[in-house]
C-alpha cells in the first residue's frame, strides 16, 4: 500500500524533546515501513525516518527564531500533500486535525484524519458540521463525545515501540510528573499531593510560550519546596529512568484528556499511574491494576498509599497487550482498507481490547 503520512510542522518527526502528535506519527510511520508498506512522510526537514521524507521546511517551526510567517509553510505543505501529486498514493493519513479539511474534501485520493486534540470547544462545531463527511479516527472513545455525529471510522489508541522503554521491576522513592506545564495539567495538584504524602516529586515538563505567565505566577513559586525538583524537558532516553525509577506517575489532569501518551510511557516502564477520572483516563488505566482512577484530590492522596498493592509487571503486561506500535499500525491498516473498500484483517483486534480483556480476566 502506498501511504502518505502528513505531520504538523511545529516539531520534527520524531520530536527532539516534547511533542506528542509528532512522536506518534513517527512510531506509526516506522512501523508501517517495517510491515512492508511504501510510506511518504510530509514533515520538517530535520525529521528522521525510514520512509521517503518530503521536507516542507528545513527545520521544525518551534526551533525557528526571528520574525516569520508560520502560515506560509503550512499552506505549502497542504498543497504538497493533498495537491496534484496526491494521486501517487493509495491513501493519505492526515494528522493536521481540521486544518486539512478544505483541501482534503477536494482531493481525489481518500484522506483519513486522526484527531489528536480536544474536541469539546464550541467553535469547533460549525467546522465539523460543514465537513461532516470527512472520515475521522479518534484516539479514545471519550474524545469523540462532543461530536458524535461526525464520520468516525474507528478509535485507535496510541502505541509505542516495545523496545523503547525497559521494564523496571523495583519501585523508586519519588513521584513523577511528565509532560507540559499548563493549567489543565494541574502540576499544582501534583506538587500538593507530594507535600501531603511527604514524598519527593520530580517534574519533567516543557513550558509553552502560552503558559509562561502561568508557570511564573503559579508554579515557579512552588518549586522552592525541598520535596520538589523541576528538571525541565527530557529526551526519550532520559524518560526511561525518569519514569522507570519512579514510585508512581501523577496525572491530575483537569480537562477532557484525549489520550495521554505519558500514561502508556509510564506503563511501559512498569510504573503505575494515578490520574483523575477525566476524558480517556478510564479507558487507558485499568483501575486497581495499572494504577488508580481517582475522583478528586483527596482520593488521589489516599491512592498513593495503595500503590504498593499493585504489581509493576501488570503495568508492562497491559502495555504489551494494548499499546504497542505494531498493534497501532495494524489497526490503522484496517482503517485504510475499509476506507478503500477492502476487507480488514480479522486477526487484528482494534485498540487491543481483546488482549486487554484476557489480561483483566487473568488478574
Amino acid at each position: 500500500m502506498k501511504i502518505a503520512q502528513v505531520s504538523p510542522l511545529w516539531e520534527s518527526v520524531p520530536p527532539k524533546l516534547y511533542g506528542g502528535t509528532e512522536r506518534i506519527v513517527s512510531y506509526l510511520t516506522e512501523e508501517l515501513v517495517r510491515l512492508g508498506h511504501d510510506v511518504t512522510l510530509f514533515a520538517s526537514g530535520d525529521s528522521s525516518t525510514a520512509a521517503t521524507l518530503k521536507a516542507v521546511t528545513p527545520e521544525a517551526l518551534r526551533l525557528s527564531t526571528g520574525i516569520f510567517n508560520r502560515d506560509a509553510p503550512m499552506t505549502y505543505q497542504l498543497e504538497q500533500a493533498f495537491g496534484t501529486g496526491s494521486n501517487e498514493f493509495d491513501i493519505i493519513h492526515s494528522h493536521l486535525d481540521f486544518i486539512g479539511f478544505p483541501i482534503a474534501r477536494r482531493c481525489a485520493t481518500p484522506v483519513i484524519t486522526t484527531m489528536h486534540g480536544r474536541l469539546d470547544l464550541p467553535e469547533l462545531v460549525p467546522v465539523f458540521r460543514e465537513y461532516v463527511e470527512m472520515p475521522l479516527v479518534s484516539i479514545s472513545n471519550s474524545q469523540r463525545q462532543p461530536l458524535p455525529w461526525s464520520a468516525w471510522q474507528a478509535t485507535v489508541y496510541h502505541g509505542l515501540p516495545t523496545d523503547l522503554y525497559t521494564f523496571h521491576p523495583m519501585p523508586g522513592k519519588y513521584l513523577a510528573f511528565l509532560g507540559r506545564i499548563s493549567p489543565e495539567k494541574r502540576p499544582d495538584h501534583a506538587i500538593e499531593i507530594a507535600k501531603r504524602v511527604g514524598m519527593p516529586l520530580r517534574i519533567a515538563a516543557k513550558v509553552d510560550p502560552a503558559d509562561r505567565n502561568y508557570f511564573e505566577a503559579e508554579i515557579e513559586p512552588l518549586l522552592s519546596h525541598p520535596l520538589i525538583e523541576y528538571v525541565g524537558e527530557i529526551t526519550d532516553d532520559e524518560k526511561d529512568d525518569f519514569l522507570g525509577d519512579a514510585y508512581a506517575m501523577l496525572a491530575p489532569y483537569d480537562w477532557p484528556e484525549p489520550f495521554g501518551l505519558v500514561l502508556i510511557e509510564a506503563m511501559a516502564c512498569g510504573t503505575p499511574v494515578l490520574a483523575y477520572r477525566r476524558g480517556s483516563i478510564p479507558e487507558i488505566i485499568n483501575d486497581g491494576v495499572t494504577g488508580f482512577v481517582c475522583d478528586n484530590f483527596n482520593d488521589m492522596v489516599a491512592a498513593v498509599d495503595r500503590i504498593g498493592t499493585l504489581q509493576r509487571s501488570h503495568c508492562r503486561d497491559a502495555f504489551d497487550a494494548r499499546f504497542s506500535a505494531e498493534r497501532m499500525a495494524l489497526d490503522y491498516i484496517n482503517v485504510y482498507r475499509r476506507l478503500l473498500g477492502e476487507e480488514p484483517d480479522q486477526t487484528s483486534g482494534e485498540s487491543g481490547w481483546a488482549d486487554s480483556q484476557i489480561l483483566l480476566d487473568r488478574w
